[in-house]
């Protein structure tokens, strides 16, 4: 309502100005046209008078009671006897009214050829804003030329905000056609276990309930990774947030995944240039490590090498995880953190996943203030680089 509010008064501002702009631009112009016509007039009849009348009219100008009846002689002789006559009917009275009505119709066309580029770009708002109530969420308005600038940058942004509205969309449809297809494969294979053990299929030994576990469990992984997602969109992803010294937190989870590290054969480099403190969420940002390094070993492959280094950069602090693998094209780069997104050439996703784990690193660096990016360094591999801010002074 007060964007709307704003608009009519920026209409009727901008409608104000130009119809005022008009209308002193033509009392302007009807005052010059009689003052021309009086100039025109006098210049035109002293120009032919004798040289001593002219004298004598000039000195009884200056000072009519002179000699008032030979000041009027003179003026009737020249501009004739009706001259000074005050009837409304008089020579003066019929030019002006001649040259409202000359003015009028210039007044109207020019009113109303500013007012049209106005009315125009509203015309196009409407008709995209009722295509959007329709359901057309990317439809846009047509920029009209010579609309008030406010009004066209406002188009712009609606137009902005419906091309966004129309990508939000489809990616909301995408994902949840993506949501389903990865809740229902574990939801599923568990219940082609527990009908089969119904069934009398298998024995309902530990060894069958642990499989069902399983895949009850990845269902619920599931749910809390789509939960910490609507919570970061929802700008709710609450971080309990305290003094911390990444560094010690890198060694720390790679120590958790050493283990699988070694039976892949995977060598493991930790960089430090210093240590600093930041004010952090540290579980929160242990779950970002454990993603990119699980990711850096599920693609980096057999008897490859993990790089990590966590150092101030101009920007604040960064930390770095560089694998030796495949890496990924170039065009993934820039959706790899859009949910349910999984690199389908190099980085094959033969180890499963549910595509949600880097849109969750993002969300998580995002709520610390942060940024997470990939690239593609010259030696190979896929680098992810964590930027926080600056450490606490």
């Amino acid at each position: 309502m007060t964007t709307w509010s704003s608009l009519i008064i920026l209409a009727r501002r901008w409608l104000c100005v130009r119809i005022l702009t008009l209308a002193i631009g033509t009392v302007v112009l009807i005052a010059l046209c009689m003052w021309l016509r009086f100039t025109a007039q006098y210049l035109w009849i002293t120009w032919h008078m004798p040289p001593d009348v002219l004298k004598t009219f000039l000195i009884l100008r200056e000072n009519p009671q002179i000699d008032p009846a030979r000041f009027h002689q003179i003026v009737d002789s020249w501009w004739g006897i009706r001259y000074s006559d005050p009837s409304i009917a008089s020579a003066d009275w019929i030019t002006v009214g001649i040259l409202v009505l000359v003015t009028i119709p210039f007044i109207a066309y020019f009113g109303l050829r500013h007012a049209r580029p106005l009315s125009t770009q509203f015309s196009q708002l409407r008709r995209a804003a009722e295509s959007v109530t329709e359901g057309d969420f990317g439809a846009q308005a047509a920029l009209t030329p010579g609309a008030p600038a406010e009004l066209a940058h406002l188009a712009q942004n609606f137009n902005a905000m419906t091309r966004q509205l129309a990508r939000y969309d489809k990616e909301l449809r995408a994902s949840h056609v993506a949501m389903a297809h990865e809740l229902r494969s574990p939801l599923t294979a568990a219940m082609v276990r527990l009908q089969a053990l119904i069934d009398g299929v298998f024995t309902a030994d530990r060894r069958q309930h642990g499989l069902i576990m399983e895949q009850l469990s990845c269902l619920r992984r599931l749910i809390d990774e789509l939960h910490l997602l609507s919570l970061a969109d929802a700008g709710q992803l609450s971080l309990d947030t305290k003094p911390c010294n990444p560094a010690d937190l890198l060694r720390e989870r790679l120590l958790w995944i050493r283990p699988q590290l070694d039976a892949a054969g995977m060598r493991a480099e930790i960089g430090v240039t210093e240590n600093a403190l930041l004010n952090i969420d540290p579980f929160r940002l242990g779950q970002v490590l454990t993603i990119l390094l699980e990711n850096a070993l599920r693609y980096a492959g057999s008897g490859g090498r993990i790089m990590l280094s966590a150092r101030h950069c101009d920007e604040g602090y960064e930390i770095s995880v560089q694998d030796s693998g495949p890496g990924v094209p170039p065009a993934f780069l820039p959706i790899m953190f859009e949910r349910f997104t999984r690199g389908e050439a190099s980085r094959a996703r033969h180890s499963g996943g549910s595509g949600l784990g880097l849109s969750i690193a993002q969300a998580i660096c995002q709520a610390h203030g942060g940024a997470i990016a990939a690239s593609l360094p010259p030696e190979g591999g896929l680098r992810m680089r964590i930027l926080l801010p600056g450490p606490l002074s």
